[in-house]
């Protein structure tokens, strides 16, 4: 089997996507850090770009003119001593090569060799230039050494009568001060950069109390919130306030509701028992007393999923002590429980939800197991909790459908076996109240495994 071939069209666009991809997966994920990273490589990139050309230019012309002016003063000096070529003058030609020329030093030397050649260093706009200039000015033999003497030149000259030597300055023939350009504009970078940390990070702050008040509120924790920032992080926040105000007009109103619905129904409930307190004993009105007490737990449990408990508060719970209370609790029925708990044992939520949720859980254990372990854990993200039995379990095609309401399972186990089938359902509303979730799965005890996992 032979692959297709990609055409000539496909292949740019494919290595294209490929390098964003690879851009993408290397870039800084936060929105401070990319916003800085905006500012920053335009900076960079015209600073550099600004120097690398300003710095090239300014190099060459000037010392292109610099080595041009060193040039013609030793062409003068070996024209000067063409003409003065006698002994008794060579003092009055060093008094003038340094005295008018500025020369360091100049002297005569005998009819010796030029010095071998020395290695040319990696990059020397010096050495280039110069002997580019004394090349075509001079036109003799020479030699010079740009390297050996950190602040000075020496330049040697093959002439008829012996070697001149001459000493002059790098700053004479060299644009040295080139550092104080490049040392400015790193500098100028740097307050440029820390003026758009400083902005940035005042803009951004106010995005990111956004971002942890909408946190808090799905969390169901108290939020302390006001909107402040640019003008569209002000809009957002106060979208964001505007929107909690009426969810929880819609949870009071909810709750007024089922406050009156509950009171009128108890009313009826209540009437039946007075009723039946009236009427002589029997097994009928046994059996209604039943069907009364039966139809008392359903309400409750109906208007319990309903409200969803939202009216507590969100509280720092020890709960190692929480989990040591619920196994006791759930020991007292004669089932083997463990619990235990990793990490640190302080955790935001709503006790009482919480307890609820773990108790439907614990329940839904107890009823088809005989072994249960609580197992809980808190890492910097999740708090997780594992609650395993040794039951038949519940199969996989399932696990999600038995979190619906009023569903009941035609298998063995049947998770609210004579209830009001909203025992998970609670338990997972609960849960998401808390910003977390439940799952099912296998069970190391051969039984089910209910997973509790909220962020903290």
């Amino acid at each position: 089997m032979t692959l297709p071939l990609i055409s000539f069209v496909e292949r740019p666009r494919l290595a294209w996507r490929i390098f964003a991809r690879w851009v993408a997966e290397r870039m800084p994920k936060g929105l401070f850090a990319r916003s800085l990273l905006i500012v920053i490589v335009p900076i960079v990139g015209l600073q550099a770009a600004v120097t690398y050309f300003y710095m090239e230019r300014y190099w060459q012309i000037v010392t292109y003119r610099l080595s041009d002016a060193v040039t013609r003063d030793i062409a003068a000096l070996i024209e000067l001593h063409k003409a003065y070529p006698k002994p008794e003058d060579e003092k009055v030609f060093e008094r003038i090569a340094v005295d008018q020329l500025k020369f360091v030093d100049v002297e005569m030397l005998g009819q010796e060799p030029l010095p071998p050649v020395l290695p040319k260093p990696f990059f020397s706009l010096l050495d280039h230039v110069l002997s580019n200039q004394i090349r075509r000015q001079i036109r003799l033999p020479f030699w010079i050494d740009t390297v050996g003497q950190s602040s000075l030149v020496e330049v040697r000259i093959k002439l008829d009568d012996g070697v001149l030597r001459v000493f002059t300055r790098r700053s004479d023939a060299y644009a040295s001060n080139s550092h104080v350009f490049i040392l400015y504009m790193v500098g100028t970078s740097l307050v440029l950069i820390l003026v758009a940390l400083a902005f940035l990070r005042n803009q951004i702050r106010p995005i990111s109390r956004l971002a942890e008040a909408a946190e808090n509120f799905g969390k169901g924790r108290d939020v302390d919130y006001r909107p402040s920032g640019a003008r569209e992080v002000r809009q957002a926040g106060y979208a964001f306030l505007a929107m909690r105000r009426r969810i929880e007009r819609n949870i009071e109103q909810r709750t007024m509701m089922l406050n009156g619905v509950s009171h009128d129904l108890r009313t009826i409930l209540t009437r039946f028992r007075l009723s039946l307190a009236l009427m002589e004993s029997g097994p009928d009105v046994d059996a209604l007393e039943n069907d009364i007490d039966e139809m008392s737990g359903m309400l409750e449990a109906y208007l319990a999923f309903a409200r969803g408990d939202t009216g507590e508060a969100a509280v720092a719970t020890d709960m190692r002590k929480f989990l040591d209370n619920l196994r006791d609790d759930a020991a007292r029925l004669g089932h083997r429980v463990t619990a235990s708990m990793r990490g640190n044992p302080l955790v935001i939520l709503r006790p009482d939800a919480f307890r609820r949720l773990l108790l439907n859980l614990i329940s839904n254990a107890q009823r088809y197991g005989d072994a249960i372990a609580i197992d809980a854990a808190r890492d910097d993200r999740f708090f997780t909790v594992n609650i395993d039995d040794d039951g038949p379990g519940i199969p996989a095609h399932q696990r999600e459908d038995v979190f619906r309401p009023f569903y009941r399972l035609d298998e063995a186990r049947n998770q609210d076996e004579g209830g009001s089938g909203l025992g998970l359902a609670i338990a997972r509303d609960i849960a998401r109240s808390h910003g977390g979730d439940i799952t099912l799965g296998e069970s190391p005890l051969g039984g089910l495994r209910a997973v509790v996992r909220i962020p903290v």
